[in-house]
């Protein structure tokens, strides 16, 4: 079983290299009792939101790591992932923007550094 920290690193490193834009770590388990961590990203068009949702389950799958919930699939503009530790947001831009969650949950001290792996 990962760790709650682990696990939101290991979404972000999948999310990143399937090509989501933006991603941040927020750690909120001392400001809810939901859950511990936020991962927050957005793809570029509704078609990436999806298939970012599906390749991230599809990974975490082979772990043995399934979600509780998923809501937003239909639409593919704001796709909820629930790993009971971890919360998983993936983004169309526009939604993203108009919704701001991290601005929402972000206290100025729980945002985890969250470094893309560079391409050589």
């Amino acid at each position: 079983m990962m760790e709650p920290r682990e696990l939101a690193n290991k979404i972000a490193e999948v999310l990143d290299n399937k090509g989501a834009i933006d991603i941040q770590i927020l750690e909120v388990g001392h400001l809810t009792s939901i859950t511990d961590f936020f991962v927050v990203c957005s793809g570029r068009n509704v078609q990436a939101v999806h298939t970012l949702a599906e390749d991230l389950e599809d990974h975490l799958a082979e772990m043995d790591i399934l979600p509780r919930r998923k809501e937003g699939g239909s639409s593919a503009k704001w796709i909820v992932l629930d790993y009971a530790h971890v919360i998983v947001h993936i983004f169309h831009p526009e939604e993203r923007q108009y919704y701001n969650i991290e601005r929402l949950w972000q206290d100025g001290s729980n945002q985890l550094p969250f470094s893309p792996i560079e391409e050589k």
